[in-house]
This record gives C-alpha cells, structure tokens and sequence, in this order.
C-alpha cells in the first residue's frame, strides 16, 4: 500500500495509523506500546482511570516503546483537564480529545507543546479546532465504534472536510480491512485511525470472550444506543445494550460523578468494565459497525504487515 506523510505538530510516524483510544480499559500500554513499536501512533485510552492509573499506564508503554505515544481524553469526564496536565506530566507524546474540546486545552498543550488532536464529525467543528490551534483532527463517522457526533457515515464526511482545512485530517470509522484503509487515503486524508480492528487484536487487553464476540458478529449486531453520557454509540447486540435500547437498563446505586454530565439512566462506566471484563449479563459492548468483517484475532504485527502488503 502506499501511503501518505503524515505530520502532527513534531511527530512523523513510519505509517500513518493510529490505533483509536478505546477507553475504560481497553486502549492500555500493551496495545499502544505494540501499534507505536510497529511504526504506528499508540493511543491509552484515559478515560475510566484515576489520575495514578493514567500515570502508571503511560510509564508502563513508555517502557515497552520508543515509538509514538499518545492518549485519548474524553471531554465529557469530570477530570479531564486534570488527566491533560497528568499526560504530559509523564511524557505523553500527543493528547486525542473525544467527545467535545474546548479552548483551555489548546492553550495547555501549546505551552507544553504537546500537539492536541481532538475528534470532531463536523465542517464546522473542524474549522473551530484548526482556528484554536489543533495540530491535526480525526474525522469520526457514525460507523465509528462508541460515542459518536453524528449518523453520517466516515465515507460521507472526510473528503469536504479535507479539502477545506490546511492541518492534518485523520479519517476514522469502518477501516477494518486493509482495503477500508486504502479506501480513506483514495479519499485524499493523511492518516486513517482503526480501533475495532486493534480491539479483536493479541495484544488487546479485554476478555477473550470480547473478542470472540468481534469475531462472531454479523451486519445486524451492531446496534445504536443511547449512552448515558448523552451521545449515541454503537455496541454489540447483548441482553444489557438490549435493556439499554428499550429503556430497561438498572438505574445506577451510586455514582462517583465520573462524567460533567450525566443522565443517570445507567451507569455507562460500569457497563464498559463489565463488557471488557466479558460479562455477557451485565456487560456494553462497544465497536464499529464494520466489525462483522473480523474474521479473526491477529496480533498488532500481523495487521500491519497485511495493511503495509495490500496491493489496492
């Protein structure tokens, strides 16, 4: 495959892939550590870790790699400009902002010069972020895996997107096989972020029973529910996203105020841990809606090498 340049602030990966930021738990330093020592860009998925935690797992990748580190915050926790001055308090090599931004961490990650990516689904949000001084941008779909900002799907939106910003677009959103990611840089984007692909991997941390679901999934597994968070997400087809889709789910006993805000419907935090846990009862599944093409778990070596071999 040929691939584009890619350049965000200082950093130049080998290839331009980026493994997305699958939080609470899943993204940890063992999947990012093993994307980033194959030329990629790793992503810790923050969200869902204590302050410690978030430290801890970025000292723990930074000891399994020399490669490109980055961390996925997401906007709507409670401690999410904390966790931005913690990452790069240990070393952190780029921040991924999901689900909103806002104009304080540009600020922050230009005094530190760390360069700050957030994730938008909109023309006009990504003008708004290359205005404050994002580095680059990933372009999410509603084919994207968890909490989406829009129905249209990646292919939809990229292209205009694209051609009217000057900064680096990353597309995000169904890039599962090699011909999904040579099918993004065809639309002109500098890189392509894969994260249902990286979740069904080795070195992923989740459950084995996790994965298996990947595997075993069909186009109608997948699922749109409202996350108590407020955003729509996708999610494997279990009895708990099933609760969740016909307003059936158990509302929380207590709640550690983890989000800005939250509806209190149901506690997605507790959800996602008991999905990567494997918990088929209680358990939310989140992925793509391109993870019926998974066929099998590979590890992060091997999905390069198909990616890097494909002859589109």
């Amino acid at each position: 495959m040929k691939f584009p340049k890619l350049k965000i602030g200082n950093l130049s990966p080998v290839y331009p892939i980026i493994q997305g930021g699958m939080a609470i738990r899943i993204s940890m330093a063992n999947l990012a550590s093993a994307v980033a020592n194959e030329g990629g860009i790793g992503i810790i998925g923050g969200t869902g870790l204590s302050i410690e935690e978030l430290k801890a797992e970025i000292k723990k990748a930074r000891e399994k790699t020399n490669g490109i580190i980055g961390v996925n915050l997401m906007f709507a926790a409670s401690n999410f400009v904390e966790s931005i001055k913690a990452s790069i308090d240990a070393g952190i090599d780029l921040i991924v902002s999901g689900a909103g931004f806002s104009r304080d961490m540009f600020a922050i990650g230009k005094a530190a010069k760390i360069p700050i990516v957030p994730i938008v689904s909109s023309l006009k949000l990504a003008r708004i972020s290359e205005k404050l001084g994002a580095s680059a941008i990933i372009v999410e779909g509603g084919n994207a895996g968890g909490h989406l900002g829009t129905d249209q799907d990646s292919w939809d939106i990229v292209k205009e997107i694209k051609e009217r910003l000057n900064i680096p677009v990353i597309a995000a959103g169904d890039a599962i096989e090699p011909k999904d990611v040579n099918k993004m840089f065809q639309l002109g984007v500098n890189g392509v972020q894969m994260g249902t692909r990286f979740l069904a991997s080795l070195e992923s941390e989740v459950s084995d029973v996790f994965k298996q679901l990947c595997v075993n999934a069909n186009k109608e597994d997948v699922i749109t529910i409202m996350s108590s968070t407020g955003y729509p997400a996708n999610a494997i087809r279990t009895k708990m996203s099933e609760r969740v889709l016909s307003g059936q789910a158990p509302k929380p006993s207590s709640c550690e105020k983890c989000l800005k805000q939250c509806t209190r419907v149901f506690c997605i935090k507790e959800a996602l841990i008991n999905g990567s846990k494997g918990d088929l009862e209680e358990g939310i599944f989140f992925t793509g809606k391109g993870v019926w093409k998974i066929k099998q778990i590979l590890s992060v070596r091997k999905i390069f090498k198909q990616i890097i071999e494909f002859e589109g």
